[in-house]
């Protein structure tokens, strides 16, 4: 009976799946588009700072650390606390404040590395997100990205954003409303709550993307050029960037809730699992972006096509016109002596009607059978 139960139990933990004691930072060669305007004044590392937020027995308390001293000093309370480092002007003293926090050396490269792939991963005593915030410029085929490190521990919040004017006022604004209750805060639903306000802004820019295109196909339809897919497959390569930051989060996601990570709970799972599903309709929605893409070029390709057939059906109206009075032109242009009419007093004034009315009973069987028709569409409104 001992040994049954015994293996039973190896099994049952066997089947779920272990949090990694050492990792690794997963460096991008490419940063995944361009640095917000803001940062570029600072050659993309803006000032670090360093804002603390300690959650007390009664109340939460905002604190702004400038020295490793003033940081030490205040780890020393046994409080719980959220650290916002924001701007990577000093890696250097980053480094200091977060080797105070005894973290792992793995889990500071980590935070410590810019840019690197998104990934949201554990240690048997922390959890760690890398994620990109995204967003559209003025020109929406201009791609701005924000990356983002957190780590959670037992007893602290860690967030570094090397865009330092992204605050998360909404949910500072929250904490503050909790000051009565302040024991009904937990790091790790805090933890849920940071990541998916940040994946929040991946719906906007999506929403940007798709009203764009729509324009573009429209003036694919109305007025093609080469501009437009070029506009297109530089929005293209913008979902393809985003896509593939956002695509191992669902995977990943779903093996940190098999983990049965101690430092979250049974609320922050869930949140967990809905941030799950939130990543899946941003794929699919994503998808739903690529099929405008391809209706964009099919829109591109089939306007052209039609614009070409309405300059051939031009030309060989022109054609057809002038075709017999060009043989009525070449056959008097002849230097025959033996030509009757060339003596005719107004020969010359009934040749000249006599292609005019030609032309004109042409023009007009060609009008009856529709050949005058734009069927290219550039002459009507969109919808019309």
């Amino acid at each position: 009976m001992s040994d049954s139960s015994s293996d039973q139990s190896l099994f049952k933990s066997g089947d779920r799946l272990a949090p990694d004691s050492i990792l690794e930072p997963l460096p991008l060669h490419d940063r995944p588009g361009d640095l917000p305007a803001h940062l570029f004044l600072h050659g993309g590392r803006a000032p670090l700072s360093c804002k603390i937020l300690q959650f007390d027995a009664k109340e939460v308390r905002t604190s702004h650390v400038q020295t490793c001293y003033e940081l030490q000093s205040i780890l020393n309370s046994p409080s719980l606390m959220w650290l916002q480092f924001r701007g990577l002007g000093n890696i250097d003293q980053l480094r200091q404040y977060l080797s105070l926090l005894s973290l792992e050396p793995c889990v500071i490269e980590i935070l410590l590395t810019f840019p690197q792939k998104s990934r949201i991963h554990s240690t048997n005593n922390s959890v760690l997100a890398v994620l990109h915030e995204f967003s559209l410029a003025t020109d929406p085929t201009h791609l701005i990205s924000s990356q983002y490190n957190l780590a959670l521990t037992n007893r602290m919040l860690i967030t570094i954003q090397e865009n330092p004017q992204r605050s998360f006022g909404d949910l500072e604004a929250w904490l503050n409303a909790k000051s009565n209750n302040v024991k009904a805060i937990d790091l790790d639903n805090l933890f849920h709550f940071v990541v998916d306000d940040i994946l929040d802004s991946h719906l906007p820019m999506l929403e940007s993307m798709s009203v764009f295109l729509d324009d573009l196909e429209e003036l694919a339809l109305l007025k093609p050029s080469p501009s437009i897919l070029n506009r297109a497959y530089q929005v293209r390569f913008n979902h393809r960037v985003a896509r593939r930051q956002l695509w191992p989060l669902r995977n990943e996601l779903i093996i940190l809730l098999r983990q049965g990570q101690r430092l979250l709970g049974p609320v922050a799972r869930e949140g967990l699992h809905d941030m799950a599903e939130h990543v899946n309709t941003l794929l699919e929605i994503g998808d739903s972006i690529r099929t405008q893409l391809n209706s964009i070029n099919d829109a591109y390709m089939a306007s052209t096509g039609n614009v070409m057939n309405q300059i051939i059906k031009t030309l060989t109206i022109v054609s057809t016109i002038f075709a017999p009075l060009t043989f009525i032109a070449g056959i008097y242009g002849m230097n025959f002596e033996n030509m009757p009419e060339l003596k005719l007093k107004f020969g010359y004034l009934y040749s000249l009607i006599l292609m005019i009315l030609i032309a004109i009973f042409q023009a007009y069987f060609l009008w009856k059978r529709g050949w005058f028709q734009d069927l290219s569409g550039r002459s009507r409104k969109f919808g019309s």
